[in-house]
């Protein structure tokens, strides 16, 4: 094996060493998320709070891995944005906003962290209010949940294995043999499969999936790798069938609406996240826009970053020409109708040889949705285990599992 090879090979879950790294971006960005939201509050400016969450997590990164004798980038993965009611993602605002919280407000908070390049990307929905979130706030919010839960389920590795008693077709049999379980192998898990499960949890709870997310597999410096899952088909967004594999590692990313689930771009000012097209060229016109893709290249050449890291001035009228001629890729600030809701639930997933492993989560307030989800198909995804277990002297015991009538208890239904 060549040395190209051999750190090829170290750069995914087989290596311990990757594992830890994933793992320690995500315990940072976890407690970057806590520290936010504990300070989301009525008056509260949402600039204010984007900043402290992208601080907390340059200081506590930056902490780490200072005496080593090969640099080791890490930082920020995803700027700090807090979303609010109809408006769906990556509201990440400048300096010079002025938009504050208020009670009663649907929160989406969405941030990333990465060590040496292996990203750990969460996000959460949070109602400003005290006691149980109730109404079509608790559904949106719940269809996420669920469908989040759904996902983690089904974005694993290896054989989909459906086990169910026929302990009846025995019974002709000693009364020692209590039941025996068939086990049924059938195709691995494909993205489409989880795409149709999560339209099928949110239409569950009357809401939709938002159209034009994607959960994307994630690599070393590669936050949006080529197989993704689509969270809403449609014959407009269709994305090559994939199956999952072990040692992979995913984003999963979940927006439900009470409204149609078609968002819209109402104001390109409003976009501040932007991400370096590395593999695009074009000499620009402008000093200013030179100026400020000279900086970009230096300072975040791999991952988005908020255009509050730049001069803001400079950045308007350099941005602008970087864009037209895509070197950089923009996160638009999209929007559902006024009185909509949106719900955002994002987590990293390592696909491990003993299972799924979400690294990056926060509880959900208490909510008492309008709907109570009796489907049958869907209950049985939320009885899956993430894990497999061992049993009698370290031998796996396949696709046996427990069935129960209230597994939607962990929505608090």
């Amino acid at each position: 094996m060549s040395d190209d090879e051999r750190e090829e090979k170290e750069l995914d879950l087989t290596s311990p060493e990757v594992v830890t790294k994933y793992k320690s971006a995500a315990e940072i960005v976890n407690k970057a998320l806590q520290l936010v939201l504990s300070d989301c509050k009525p008056k509260a400016k949402i600039v204010d709070l984007c900043e402290k969450g992208d601080a907390f997590i340059r200081e506590q990164t930056g902490n780490m891995y200072k005496n080593v004798k090969k640099k080791i980038e890490r930082g920020v993965a995803f700027p700090t944005c807090i979303s609010v009611n109809n408006t769906v993602c990556h509201f990440s605002p400048l300096a010079s906003d002025e938009s504050v919280l208020e009670d009663g407000d649907v929160l989406k908070i969405d941030m990333g962290c990465h060590i040496d390049g292996f990203i750990a990307v969460v996000a959460h929905t949070h109602v400003l209010q005290q006691g149980p979130v109730t109404g079509r706030a608790a559904d949106v919010i719940a269809a996420a949940n669920t469908a989040a839960e759904v996902a983690l389920r089904l974005v694993r590795p290896g054989k989909k294995v459906i086990n169910f008693c026929i302990g009846f077709l025995f019974s002709l049999l000693p009364i020692l043999i209590e039941a025996a379980y068939l086990i049924l192998e059938t195709d691995l898990h494909s993205n489409k499969d989880v795409t149709e499960a999560i339209q099928k949890v949110a239409a569950a709870y009357d809401c939709k999936i938002v159209e034009g997310v994607l959960s994307h597999q994630m690599k070393q410096f590669v936050i949006d790798g080529n197989k993704v899952v689509l969270s809403s088909s449609g014959p407009d967004t269709r994305v090559d069938e994939a199956e999952f594999e072990e040692n992979e590692v995913y984003s999963i990313d979940i927006v439900t609406s009470t409204g149609e689930g078609k968002p819209k771009l109402l104001d390109e000012k409003q976009t501040t996240i932007y991400k370096r097209a590395v593999d695009k060229n074009y000499h620009l016109k402008m000093k200013a826009s030179r100026f400020i893709f000279s900086e970009i290249s230096q300072k975040f050449p791999i991952m988005p970053f908020s255009a509050r890291a730049l001069e803001e001035k400079r950045a308007r009228l350099g941005l602008v020409e970087c864009v037209n001629h895509d070197l950089l890729q923009p996160y638009p600030v999209l929007h559902e109708k006024p009185g909509d809701l949106v719900a955002h639930i994002k987590f990293t997933v390592l696909l491990m040889p003993n299972g799924s492993d979400r690294i990056t989560s926060h509880s959900i307030q208490e909510l008492q949705p309008t709907k109570i989800v009796d489907d049958p198909e869907i209950k049985a995804w939320l009885a899956l285990a993430t894990k497999t277990k061992k049993k009698g002297g370290g031998k796996k015991k396949k696709g046996r599992f427990t069935f129960r009538s209230d597994s939607l208890v962990l929505i608090n239904l």
